[in-house]
């Protein structure tokens, strides 16, 4: 700690009011940002004799100086954190990480015939929004199921408005084929309020309205419609069995659950919407010194900035400050939200139920980190490094004859794969097929931009290759400043199969092979085939946006803005290849000459 800070007399001057805290290091880092019902008891706390928690004893050690602000009321406190953490992001504090908004169904507005499809992201667009659903697997089985039930569109509109027969949707019974006409607008719109309501929970109205409409066409001695609609009964009626709990009221509610000790959380969501369980989601908040209770606190501030809460939030543990949280999830909804602790009844099993959520998901995340920590040292012994790497870079390059070079950086930490810090490089001006050139390029790029913004360089880089391209590598890295660097290269087997890898490590002649399903081997394995993947899949992007460009680019008076209007009006190339002339003249900017002029390149001989 600082001299120059005197505890005592700071706290002594402190007020007995509700406020914010902010905790600097010597070099004007913020460590910590805390709210306080009383500022003087609270941050008085830190410094108590009794205080010997070793990560508090971390903090105080580091605190050259704290910074108050005293506001009118504990929400306004709990308001203040939240933009105080959400803007730093002090390394002591909850921070919530890897968050994801969560997907939706989204029911299109402006079409005689809407269609029903997967949606995440800023709900700005015209329509409706059903959800939201706890991961990308609920929304599409739910769609899935939707479209057995009532034969509901999921084509792009593109595709939906040049269709001259049924596709295979209709084929397979996943569509009405509104598109050719095969059903009418009124009865498919009847097909669509049918599934509005199952997505709103009233699916009990579904079933009477199917019931009433299978009795009467028996009596019209319409047996075939009447067997359809008993087997979208019979599917109506499976898919409220698998409801794992359900509320005799339709109560839209989100309850959430913490589990584990400072440092190492996990944060379960359980998402209720009309009465029916949907499903959890975990996250792993970083919290190196709150309690559950402070850390759960924060947790559901943060949470709500980027998703609406409901009228009613459930939660494992007693909140003190409650009443402040439902005030500031009011203001940012517009409405009320109650948050509770629950007792017994229905409310207590979700709770229950959400808590096994989070165990289990802290109990898989520390399984795979246990996995990955023995990987790490294996390979730590097997290059002899003087400990586990803690981040791993490997590259690969993939092309098709040499053309459409791309060159993949794939990165690994202690918890396995980071894939927000994945890069890609589209490779220029190298002779087509020559690998050593665009790995060179690639990592120039890539270390050059390490130096000037300060990224993190790895601890071990891994190359696809042996000696010619570590040797390479290593001139370009040299010249960077990054000559030090552990630099492996990762060499296939005589028989090119997995396990029989060469490792050449950078200043030793003969390569190290590894065990075959040893730690290490399996490593270096996972690496190296994510780090291809990563590539290949950059290259068939690629490789297909220039077939497409390249077919469209050789036609007279066909500008870029004039292929994205194309391309966006028939949903892309295939769709073009199939418009006739009349067709081609309603996309704006194309006029007669040109349809006719892009119709004959397209259809030589025709």
């Amino acid at each position: 700690m600082s001299s120059a800070f005197d505890p005592k007399s700071f706290i002594a001057a402190l007020p007995r009011r509700p406020g914010v805290y902010r905790m600097f290091s010597g070099a004007g880092e913020l460590l910590y940002v805390g709210k306080a019902r009383s500022l003087k008891d609270r941050v008085g706390t830190y410094f108590a004799a009794g205080n010997v928690n070793p990560k508090v004893q971390a903090l105080v050690h580091q605190i050259a100086e704290i910074e108050v602000t005293v506001t009118n009321s504990e929400t306004e406190a709990l308001l203040l954190e939240y933009n105080l953490i959400k803007e730093h992001r002090p390394r002591f504090n909850v921070v919530l990480r890897d968050d994801k908004s969560f997907p939706y169904i989204h029911l299109t507005a402006a079409h005689p015939f809407p269609r029903l499809a997967f949606y995440r992201g800023p709900r700005t667009a015209p329509g409706r929004y059903f959800g939201p659903f706890p991961g990308a697997g609920a929304v599409r089985d739910t769609l899935n199921q939707l479209q057995k039930l009532f034969r509901i569109r999921n084509c792009r509109d593109s595709f939906f408005e040049n269709r001259s027969r049924p596709c295979l949707q209709y084929q397979i019974g996943r569509c009405s084929a509104p598109c050719v006409g095969l059903i009418s607008r009124e009865a498919y719109a009847q097909d669509v309020d049918s599934a509005v309501k199952v997505l709103e929970g009233r699916s009990d109205e579904v079933s009477a309205t199917l019931q009433a409409c299978m009795q009467a066409a028996s009596a019209r001695l319409q047996f075939e419609r009447a067997a359809e609609i008993r087997d979208q009964l019979a599917a109506l009626k499976a898919i409220q069995g698998e409801q794992v709990v359900t509320a005799e009221d339709e109560r839209d509610v989100d309850v959430l659950d913490i589990v584990g000790e400072p440092g190492e959380y996990a944060v379960s969501v359980m998402l209720v919407r009309g009465g029916r369980n949907l499903g959890t989601s975990s996250s792993f908040p970083r919290a190196a010194l709150a309690e559950p209770e402070e850390a759960l606190s924060s947790f559901l501030m943060q949470y709500y900035a980027a998703h609406e809460p409901p009228p009613e939030v459930l939660v494992g543990h007693p909140l003190e400050d409650a009443g402040a949280l439902e005030q500031a999830l009011a203001g940012l909804a517009g409405h009320a939200v109650r948050v509770r602790c629950p007792a017994r009844g229905l409310a207590a099993r979700w709770v229950q139920l959400t808590r096994e959520n989070a165990v289990q998901a802290l109990r898989m995340r520390l399984s795979r980190r246990q996995g990955m920590e023995e990987m790490l040292s294996a390979l730590a012994c097997e290059l002899d490094l003087p400990a586990p790497p803690a981040r791993i870079e490997c590259f690969d390059i993939s092309h098709t004859g040499g053309e459409g070079t791309v060159a993949s950086c794939v990165v690994f930490g202690t918890e396995g794969p980071l894939k927000k810090e994945y890069r890609r490089f589209n490779i220029t001006g190298v002779t087509p097929g020559d690998d050593y050139g665009a790995l060179n390029q690639a990592l120039e790029r890539r270390y050059t931009r390490i130096r000037h913004e300060q990224v993190p360089p790895p601890d071990l880089l891994l190359v696809d290759g042996g000696l010619g391209q570590i040797h390479g590598v290593h001139q370009v890295l040299a010249g960077l400043g990054f000559a030090d660097l552990t630099l492996v290269g990762v060499a296939k087997g005589p028989d090119r199969r997995p396990g029989q890898e060469r490792l050449f490590v950078y200043g030793e002649p003969v390569p190290r092979v590894p065990a075959a399903h040893s730690p290490a081997s399996r490593l270096i394995q996972r690496i190296r085939d994510e780090a291809h993947r990563f590539a290949i899949t950059g290259h068939r992007r690629k490789r297909a946006r220039r077939y497409t460009e390249s077919v469209l680019e050789a036609i007279p008076g066909m500008g870029p803005a004039k292929r994205r209007a194309l391309l966006t009006h028939f949903g892309g190339l295939q769709g073009v290849l199939r418009a006739g002339v009349g067709d081609l003249e309603k996309v704006s900017g194309i006029g007669a000459t040109l349809a006719r002029t892009l119709y004959d390149h397209l259809h030589p001989g025709s």
